[in-house]
């Protein structure tokens, strides 16, 4: 049976499997179709194949399994479907006014004669263009994607495919599927081995033992941290994903062997265990050795003034340091590398500012930056200086089609000083780029807590830098801020030591609400969030933040953003809205960038001056501002200001509620912690601990007492393989030698 006709609207659409729900106008009725499309648009016309079936619950629908989707004809047709979001910067009025203008011929104009549209008033020659550019951008799209889910890849994967290899993407995909793995976002091994086997690539080749090696070493190092494996892990780990009976065979020491010839891998020992690594994940880490133990050993001391500029800012600050945190500004002052860490309360903030205090005095110029945009404007509040994120600092751009650096190791940064903030969320990739940034003799302070969560990518860096026993650690351990009827910082760490926290209530600013984590959880989190809280507190349902261990569940982070949006931010008509995949975003939505967006450009104001820079990353929080002409308006925390086309919009997500682990580098003032179950793995006292320090003023704690015992003693931490502390052990004891002989 053949359905064919335009659409009407889109009821469902689901982004991980395509799965839809239209409404197709058709011989004067409308029929309700179901079933793996591809993006499709109200307005458009579509020739649908399938049989008729009666849902249960929903009546009689349609059923597609076959589909064709064609460019719209009629004048409401074209109106719709040019208003409906797809085309930046056309609403349904430039769409009425193109359509009267060229009539049935629109579609035709905009593809091949798009010059013409500038003929109507309010089109630029440039925009002429950008319309005529995401015209085709979509039809294009549409015949990729169509041929990406022949091979049973879902609608949110095909348009990740395309985004990297656009017109190229059928190619690509038929002549080496195995290439997806390393070139777009969120596809592994097995998304890409199901293409293979489609194609008849054999089970047993070396090329998809190739492939499944390089693929197990990446998945460890971005889901595990680890930077390399033992030779037995990687064949054990590969063999399972590949299914495969590979212990007896040559195979895969052949493909070993070759990788390592072609300086893919690299084959090393560790103690008495043949290891292997992506090379690229190798030599970063050897580099970082390198550099910061040059820093560490070749940066010239300055203790100029050092007590009497000390005694200074007590002075003018009205406090007095204790002997630890003197240590430690003489210390950041003097040495070439300083690590400096400690809990909440315990003075790093004050210390950072008597660095820069004395810094300045010094005549130093000092660059102050943080992993993210949060806590780099926490970090400039906290200090009045002027701080970036490390990704800001370095000058980010796309200058040569990639993401690349600005300031690197040919265009070092022109400065005396750097302070990291935050340094437990740096991975390895953003390390190297900063060391290589550095010129010889810049002093490196890094500042965090090493009771923190890791990085959320590869390797362990302040871990396995204080590890090495090389650089000068200075540990902050006695609480300063903390106030009588506080409990915020006790609590957090007795949290750290794996002891109870204090959950009789007493306290002006530590609340417990024992729940389980069913339907009753979600609603006690709603109404603590609009309604409780904000009395207690004063502030707005939008400015306190929920925080929870896992994604999934009833009380978990999806469900809760679903239900907190539904309060906050409910439907009205006056209120404009989007749905992409299974999530409505509407003006005034709280929202979370979930990938890093090097190309996406944004503009900020500093005073009356308009600033232009690209990049939005993974964490940064803003809301939705408006929603104007296809485009949606994004203001992030720290006032840039980015334009989201609707596929940009699948890489956010509501932030009412977060997950610890997105979190990290963020502060809030009020804070709601919904601890619910998860795998020990998981859920335990780091988790919590960094939960708990997220918050300056107010925590609510709501879980059951049994399940928070668990958790605050539970000290499991997930080992990772890394490199680091073995390579600066390895260039520390080179100085040694050098110094020694010479």
């Amino acid at each position: 049976m053949i359905v064919k006709g335009a659409v009407e609207d889109v009821v469902f659409y689901n982004d991980q499997n395509g799965y839809s729900v239209i409404r197709v106008f058709c011989d004067g009725k409308l029929i309700t179709c179901v079933g793996n499309m591809p993006v499709v648009s109200a307005g458009e016309e579509v020739e649908l194949e399938g049989d008729k079936i009666t849902h249960v619950k929903y009546g009689e629908q349609f059923c597609v399994k076959s589909f064709t989707v064609n460019a719209p004809t009629s004048k409401a047709g074209v109106i719709r479907y040019l208003g409906s979001g797809l085309i930046r910067g056309v609403g349904e009025i430039t769409a009425g006014k193109i359509y009267d203008a060229f009539g049935k011929d629109t579609m035709r104009v905009i593809e091949n004669e798009p010059d013409r549209l500038t003929h109507i008033k309010g089109i630029s020659a440039d925009k002429a263009k950008t319309i005529a550019d995401c015209y085709n951008e979509n039809k294009q799209m549409q015949k990729q994607v169509m041929f990406l889910q022949g091979y049973n890849i879902s609608i949110n994967t095909a348009i990740k495919i395309y985004n990297v290899y656009k017109d190229s993407a059928k190619t690509i995909v038929k002549q080496n599927p195995y290439k997806l793995i390393d070139d777009v976002d969120g596809i592994g091994f097995i998304t890409a081995d199901k293409i293979a086997q489609n194609l008849g690539i054999d089970i047993d080749s070396p090329f998809r033992l190739r492939a499944a090696i390089i693929y197990t070493l990446k998945d460890t190092a971005e889901k595990q941290g680890n930077t390399y494996l033992t030779y037995d892990r990687l064949k054990n780990e590969a063999a399972a994903i590949l299914k495969l009976d590979i212990e007896s065979s040559g195979t895969y020491d052949e493909v070993i062997d070759r990788l390592v010839l072609d300086a893919v891998l690299k084959d090393f020992m560790v103690e008495d265990d043949r290891c292997i690594a992506l090379s690229r994940y190798y030599n970063t880490e050897k580099f970082i050795a390198s550099a910061l133990t040059k820093l560490n050993r070749e940066t010239v001391s300055n203790d100029a003034d050092l007590d009497v500029l000390i005694t200074e800012f007590e002075r003018i600050n009205n406090i007095k340091f204790h002997s630890n945190q003197i240590d430690a500004v003489k210390a950041a002052v003097t040495n070439g590398v300083t690590v400096i860490t400690g809990g909440p309360g315990t003075g790093k903030t004050t210390i950072v500012k008597c660095i820069a205090y004395i810094f300045d005095n010094h005549k130093y110029k000092t660059e102050f930056c943080s992993p993210t945009g949060r806590a780099a404007k926490r970090l400039a509040l906290s200090t009045d200086k002027d701080a970036k994120t490390i990704h800001r600092l370095l000058g980010m751009n796309f200058s040569t089609g990639e993401p690349n650096f600005a300031f690197n190791q040919y265009n070092q940064l022109p400065c005396d000083a750097v302070v990291v903030d935050e340094v437990s969320m740096v991975d390895v990739f953003i390390m190297n780029s900063l060391l290589r940034a550095l010129q010889n003799r810049t002093k490196l302070i890094l500042v965090g807590d090493k009771d923190q969560l890791p990085s959320v990518g590869a390797g362990n860096v302040l871990a396995d830098i204080i590890a090495s026993g090389v650089v000068d650690v200075k540990y902050l351990t006695h609480i300063y801020r903390q106030e009588a009827d506080s409990l915020i910082i006790t609590n957090a760490h007795l949290i750290n030591g794996g002891k109870m926290p204090k959950i009789d209530n007493a306290s002006k600013d530590f609340f417990f609400i024992e729940q389980k984590p069913d339907i009753t959880m979600v609603e006690t989190v709603v109404d603590l969030v609009s309604e409780r809280l904000t009395k207690f507190t004063g502030a707005s349902g939008f400015d306190i933040q929920v925080l929870g261990p896992m994604k999934s569940g009833i009380a978990g982070v999806q469900n809760l953003n679903k239900r907190l949006q539904a309060k906050l931010n409910p439907f009205a008509p006056s209120k404009k809205e989007i749905r992409i995949g299974e999530t409505t975003y509407r003006v005034g939505d709280r929202i979370m960038q979930t990938v890093n967006d090097y190309e996406m450009k944004w503009t900020k104001m500093r005073g009356n001056v308009p600033e232009q820079g690209d990049g939005v990353f993974n964490g940064d929080i803003g809301f939705i501002t408006t929603m104007e002409e296809g485009l949606t308006e994004i203001t992030f925390d720290d006032d840039r200001v980015a334009q989201y086309t609707p596929l940009d919009l699948y890489n956010i997500q509501l932030s009412y509620a977060v997950t610890i682990h997105k979190s990290q580098g963020s502060e809030f003032d009020t804070l709601v912690i919904a601890l619910t179950n998860g795998p020990p793995t998981i859920l335990n006292k780091n988790l919590l601990y960094t939960a708990v320090t997220r918050a300056k003023k107010t925590v609510v704690l709501v879980c059951g007492k049994k399940l928070l015992n668990m958790t605050v003693r539970n000290n499991y931490i997930s080992e990772r393989l890394t490199l680091l502390k073995r390579f600066i052990k390895e260039e520390n004891e080179k100085y040694d030698k050098f110094f020694v002989q010479n």
